[in-house]
């Protein structure tokens, strides 16, 4: 193991390599947890898959919609395999190390990721916001050169911040313990094991979040608030039905995704516990990438229809 001097004229090493923690307190459990998380791992690259096809394949679904839902899905197979492969073979073995550059590579695709989950809710919350609060300008606002131009410019900027801000992270100086009490390199643990003053670097994470997080949580909450508004101004309730069942599988996954975030931030640290975090993280990272596409798919006419008509294709070529 290689060691690299920080401070000579202190006496601070840092190993070239971590040490994550991860469940490694379940012991002979590991075996069973490793067997689960593969399932899930195979189901969400196939659900996510299968939604891509889908919608690549059916000139029907090339809708704004389903132009984020694609964005999404590619977002989600990203997220979890930057982080479920390594979980996976740490689960196997007793040296559980990555390396400080395979640190820095995962918590760049992580934080790219989950900045620009974000971005993609807000983006399809105002598709769905127009579609329902000004149906007759739809197509004038939602056009292709947009949609484009939203997915385009949100990964430019979300790629850019979350590269300066992880870049800047680990240019800092770490010592001391190179155990991490997690399962994949987030920015809290890695963070722990700085020996310099975080004051500023913290300062902007904060401010990060309230940009990328809270800010798209807020025009979201903004966005149901005109969406009901609406549908409760509509003279039937067929149509209240169906205006509201166009946004009901988006509004399910930002629950899903805002609801683990928040519960996060709003569980005070003295009462966390690093079994807590690691559920929750869990869930991030693992449970929603899975669910996503089921609740896309199931609860959307349009996307089993045409997986209806690809099975049906299928069955009358061969």
């Amino acid at each position: 193991m290689t060691y690299y001097e920080i401070d000579p004229g202190e006496n601070q090493t840092i190993s070239s390599v971590f040490i994550l923690v991860g469940f490694s307190y379940l012991k002979k459990m590991q075996i069973l947890l490793f067997l689960v998380l593969l399932v899930v791992y195979l189901l969400t690259l196939m659900g996510n898959l299968l939604v891509i096809l889908l919608i690549l394949l059916n000139p029907s679904l090339h809708t704004p919609m389903y132009f984020f839902l694609v964005n999404l899905s590619f977002l989600e197979i990203c997220f979890t395999t930057s982080v479920v492969p390594q979980l996976l073979i740490h689960l196997l073995v007793d040296e559980k190390t990555i390396s400080i550059h395979g640190c820095a590579a995962q918590m760049y695709v992580y934080t790219i990721m989950g900045f620009m989950e974000c971005c993609l809710l807000v983006a399809m919350s105002y598709d769905r916001y127009v579609a329902i609060c000004h149906p007759l300008h739809y197509t004038t606002i939602m056009s292709g050169r947009v949609c484009s131009w939203l997915a385009g410019a949100s990964w430019i900027i979300c790629i850019l911040v979350a590269v300066a801000h992880t870049t800047w992270l680990f240019s800092l100086p770490f010592c001391g313990s190179h155990h991490m009490d997690h399962f994949f390199c987030d920015i809290a643990p890695v963070m722990k094991m700085v020996c310099a003053d975080t004051t500023n670097i913290r300062i902007v994470g904060f401010i990060l979040t309230g940009l990328f997080v809270m800010s798209p949580f807020l025009l979201i909450l903004l966005s149901y608030i005109c969406i009901i508004y609406t549908i409760l101004k509509l003279p039937s309730a067929e149509g209240r039905r169906k205006a509201f069942s166009t946004c009901s599988s988006h509004l399910v996954v930002v629950t899903l995704f805002y609801g683990t975030a928040l519960f996060t931030y709003l569980v005070p640290k003295s009462e966390s516990t690093m079994e807590s975090d690691q559920m929750i993280s869990l869930m991030n990272t693992i449970v929603a990438p899975v669910l996503n596409p089921m609740i896309y798919t199931l609860r959307n006419k349009e996307v089993k229809g045409a997986f209806r008509k690809a099975i049906e294709k299928n069955i009358f070529a061969r």
